[in-house]
């Protein structure tokens, strides 16, 4: 008698979701000049002139802005990278994260 071979499948079901995104904040302070704002927008979150000037002056009209939204990691290190140049330079500049 021959051997029979049974194929067996197994269903593997796997929630694959896009990583959740976060929003990287500026905000307003009294002593971070307006030119080392645009300079930070541009260097680091890689905005066009038009684009930085346009986000500075919204952050001194409202006290802050969205500058972008990344996954987790990106923002963080965006984050730290502004912040730490900022304080190399002597301003208070404050970015934070947030799930968005």
């Amino acid at each position: 008698m021959a051997k029979q071979q049974e194929a067996i499948r197994e269903r593997v079901h796997t929630n694959i979701r896009e990583p959740r995104k976060y929003k990287v904040l500026i905000h307003n302070d009294d002593f971070t000049t307006m030119d080392f704002v645009v300079m930070i927008l541009k260097v680091v979150f890689f905005k066009t002139d038009t684009e930085a000037e346009t986000l500075m002056l919204t952050v001194h009209r409202s006290s802050q802005a969205v500058v972008g939204v990344y996954s987790y990691d990106v923002a963080l290190s965006k984050v730290k990278k502004a912040t730490d140049m900022a304080r190399h330079a002597g301003f208070p500049l404050r970015l934070t994260c947030q799930p968005g």
